[in-house]
């Protein structure tokens, strides 16, 4: 097995002294744009070495981002060259603004072609899109890195996908999960066949049956998880056993609503900071859900691995007609000492909503935290305490078990 430089295969002590000697030039990097600056003000970067430092810098939240945009547009002051300086402008919905460049592989992505096997050889059928949002570059710029070819898909127009897929000789896919299914049964309905031996994706929910299904027909299909504002964050290799984190951003997973790092295996809100010099963000909160994973890969890569997309963190929920927010749960716990995790659970009795509060504690008295539920929440609720770890391991500190039907 053929590695994509010696950082996959770094030892902990490695890895950690790397880090330690990054870490700080991201933070002071990062100071020296002006959006990021306010943010990171205070903060001493030489001294911030290791993860534990990290974990005490402030969480920035894609709303903050989106403000800073519209108080000093495109970029918000995040980047540390002006807009005209990247090649490349994009714009994803909401609107959110992001930048590009063409020097290197800028979003990473390389590496996770390179673990599906493609290279030099390979034509690779971007089917992500080219307008406007940046996932066509993305991928054509790790088509370059790894030495493959690209035929600039894009969307939709099935028939003209076969057509030149099957007259070119594409070998490898790359675009959301389900769209690949669509052009492999339009071909078979006019009776051509696709030559693809594997397909990269991304964007969607790669189900197992999909990935069999494609298997079944002799395309070997990983993902990866990557956004716009961060590039790529981790990816899967054949070994199909998570996903593994890229080298060049350092992932914390959280409690949501804070920006506490949680034990390793309990599922919480992923953090990114990335090490990219023309867009240092610090702690950006991506708004997933995820758990670390133990050990290491067997395909011999070392880095951290996570187990992948498990749900969005923004779980924001109207109640009695006021809005609870994980922040406010975070609150509540932060506190009682005696308190370990808290769910706020929405339901309906007839026409009313309802509120239960679920606290994992070993105290015995509910109603010593009715003060603190009504000051933090702003709601009165019913209380039930519940043992230490009895509280399901999904991220979920709002449930709504509301139904409208």
């Amino acid at each position: 097995m053929s590695f994509y430089d010696q950082l996959e295969t770094r030892s902990p002590e490695a890895r950690d002294r790397d880090l330690a000697a990054e870490l700080p030039r991201a933070v002071a990097r990062a100071q020296s744009a002006p959006g990021l600056a306010a943010l990171l003000s205070g903060v001493d970067a030489p001294s911030v070495t290791g993860r534990a430092a990290l974990a005490r810098l402030p969480v920035l939240r894609k709303s903050e981002l989106s403000a800073a945009q519209k108080a000093a547009p495109p970029f918000g002051g995040f980047t540390t060259r002006p807009a005209a300086d990247f090649e490349n402008i994009f714009q994803s919905p909401g609107p959110i603004y992001e930048p590009g460049r063409r020097d290197g592989d800028w979003w990473r992505l390389g590496r996770f072609l390179h673990a599906a096997g493609i290279g030099p050889g390979d034509i690779l059928q971007n089917c992500f899109g080219y307008h406007l949002t940046p996932a066509g570059m993305m991928f054509e710029s790790a088509a370059r890195a790894v030495g493959a070819a690209t035929l600039p898909a894009g969307t939709g127009q099935t028939e003209l996908q076969v057509r030149a897929g099957v007259d070119i000789g594409t070998t490898a896919y790359a675009g959301t999960p389900d769209y690949l299914k669509i052009i492999l049964d339009k071909a078979e309905e006019l009776g051509e066949r696709m030559r693809f031996s594997c397909a990269v994706v991304s964007g969607g929910a790669l189900f197992p049956s999909l990935r069999q299904g494609y298997a079944e027909r002799g395309i070997a299909c990983t993902q990866c998880y990557a956004t716009a504002d961060l590039g790529l964050i981790a990816y899967e290799s054949p070994a199909l056993d998570g996903m593994i984190v890229d080298e060049r951003v350092i992932v914390e997973i959280v409690r949501p609503g804070t920006g506490d790092p949680v034990p390793e295996g309990e599922v919480g809100e992923v953090l990114v900071t990335t090490l990219n010099p023309d867009y240092p963000l610090v702690r950006f909160a991506t708004g997933d859900l995820s758990a670390v994973l133990p050990g290491t890969s067997p395909c011999g890569r070392t880095n951290m691995r996570i187990k992948g997309w498990m749900g969005r963190a923004d779980q924001t929920t109207k109640i009695k007609g006021m809005f609870v927010r994980p922040e406010q749960v975070a609150a509540l716990v932060a506190r009682h000492a005696e308190i370990t995790r808290a769910r706020v659970v929405a339901d309906r009795a007839g026409d009313m909503d309802v509120m239960t509060v679920l606290l994992e504690t070993g105290a015995q008295d509910a109603a010593r935290y009715e003060g603190t539920v009504l000051d933090t929440l702003k709601l009165r609720g019913r209380i039930e305490l519940v043992a230490p770890g009895s509280l399901p391991n999904d991220g979920k500190v709002i449930e709504d078990r509301r139904s409208y039907d």
